[in-house]
């Protein structure tokens, strides 16, 4: 199912992903396994980077990721997770700390509100799409994307409100 995201266009009829949406895709992936595995930081770049990123999946060739991109995301996830964490942590709802999330809904939002906060150089309608996105591809059929938009619109109106207001919309 999450391999339909990065796939080469032909193999479905979906369009072609493009290489930052590849290494969005390999960056919320990586989180996650490091959540779950609890495996460190320079292991999981080399393991995706080395046997995932770009390369077939069940028979489908996967759009090739953009490795920096893709290695700023998680690093930079890891880096500044204190930072990232309380900005989830003040979005959503009282009793409902982050831990309570499901761990891949975790990392789609872990993901998407440090490139709120760091990469200034891409508008923050543009990041909360391609997250909501991932986070559809994950659940097709629960709230968690819905969920995912509420938070990530929230924090984008607190750390980018100008870039929101001012329309700004250049990928």
């Amino acid at each position: 199912m999450m391999a339909d995201a990065a796939k080469r266009p032909g193999k479905t009829g979906r369009p072609k992903a493009n290489r930052r949406g590849a290494a969005r895709l390999g960056a919320v992936q990586a989180l996650y396994q490091m959540d779950v595995a609890g495996t460190d930081l320079l292991t999981t770049l080399a393991e995706f980077e080395n046997h995932r990123l770009g390369k077939d999946l069940e028979g489908d060739e996967l759009i090739s990721a953009d490795i920096t991109f893709f290695r700023e995301l998680v690093s930079g996830v890891v880096k500044l997770q204190r930072r990232v964490d309380q900005q989830i942590d003040e979005v959503i709802e009282r009793g409902w700390p982050l831990t309570r999330l499901d761990l891949t809904l975790r990392a789609v939002l872990r993901a998407a509100v440090y490139e709120l906060i760091e990469r200034r150089d891409v508008p923050p309608r543009v990041v909360i799409s391609e997250y909501v996105d991932i986070a559809r591809a994950f659940f097709d059929d629960g709230d968690e994307p819905g969920l995912a938009n509420a938070i990530l619109d929230a924090i984008a109106r607190r750390v980018r409100e100008e870039d929101l207001a001012g329309g700004r919309a250049k990928a």
